[in-house]
């Protein structure tokens, strides 16, 4: 488990070490060939990053229009998750619902202190309380795996490589055009940039949700739960997608289940990995660990 944490660490160091060069290199060719542009824009994707960051648990909360929720309304969610928190030694977060019937559910928040996790209608209604578990395990992993700071730097870099790109096409900021320079390579970063920024942007989001899975799994002790709860997810969004808005399409990648429904060429840009790989995994990790862990 050490060797694949410590894989997935580099892996996602090493995409976002590509996002940057994207963006930088974009910053380069605006500049021509100066470091002015580098500056600023390196000095934007910092800002951006900082504002999505500080304001990702209102952002999500809000676009799934989910409330508070107390106790004595769910007292299944504040069961598990204040077993959870305590196993871990991290404080409670915050409990939210969403009216919607799309089976699903998140974790958002700047830090463990900051935290929020929500569960749509749907899924509280198709799971059992074991699977409910499972979800549950896996969404706090999120927080304290600092994977909500990863997600917002990726997509905050992205936006801002887009933005960019967008402007430069439209601006003519295509390349240096002075003796020498290559303006075919320069509009091929300009078009091929957001590409690019996109494509990493979904592979850390797929490297996030493995370990999520594998530390959610450990920390409740029951990798099956987990899977037996992704199965009836796959199936549970397919009946019931979330429609294709752009806000719900922003915060998606914070989901535990792709909302939107989607099969051959759009699964090459979902945000989550498959599902029957997830539950591959899952079942390898109970076998490991002897299924389920009693406590």
């Amino acid at each position: 488990m050490t060797t694949r944490h410590h894989f997935n660490g580099l892996k996602t160091a090493a995409l976002f070490g590509v996002m940057w060069a994207v963006l930088l290199g974009l910053g380069w060719i605006l500049g021509r060939g100066t470091s002015r542009f580098v500056l600023l824009f390196a000095g934007l994707g910092v800002l951006m990053t900082a504002v999505s960051y500080w304001n990702s648990d209102k952002i999500a909360i809000r676009t799934m229009q989910a409330v508070p929720v107390t106790e004595v309304e769910q007292p299944a969610m504040y069961r598990i998750v204040r077993e959870l928190s305590t196993r871990a030694g991290q404080p409670m977060p915050r409990l939210y619902v969403s009216p919607t019937m799309a089976p699903n559910a998140f974790a958002t928040g700047r830090n463990p202190r900051n935290a929020a996790v929500c569960c749509t209608s749907g899924i509280l209604q198709i799971l059992d309380e074991r699977e409910l578990r499972g979800v549950l395990g896996h969404e706090l992993q999120h927080v304290y795996n600092r994977d909500i700071l990863t997600s917002s730097v990726a997509a905050a870099v992205a936006g801002v490589i887009t933005s960019l790109a967008q402007f430069a096409f439209f601006f003519g900021g295509g390349g240096d055009r002075r003796e020498g320079a290559n303006p075919i390579a320069g509009l091929l970063m300009v078009v091929l940039a957001p590409f690019a920024a996109m494509m990493i942007q979904m592979a850390i989001s797929r490297t996030r949700e493995f370990d999520a899975d594998e530390d959610g799994a450990s920390l409740t002790g029951d990798p099956l739960a987990l899977a037996s709860a992704l199965r009836k997810l796959e199936a549970g969004t397919k009946a019931r997608p979330l429609p294709q808005d752009q806000r719900l399409e922003n915060v998606s990648h914070l989901m535990i289940a792709n909302p939107f429904k989607g099969a051959g060429v759009a699964r090459l840009f979902a945000t989550h990995p498959p599902m029957a790989e997830r539950i591959a995994r899952l079942e390898a990790q109970a076998g490991t660990q002897g299924g389920i862990t009693r406590y």
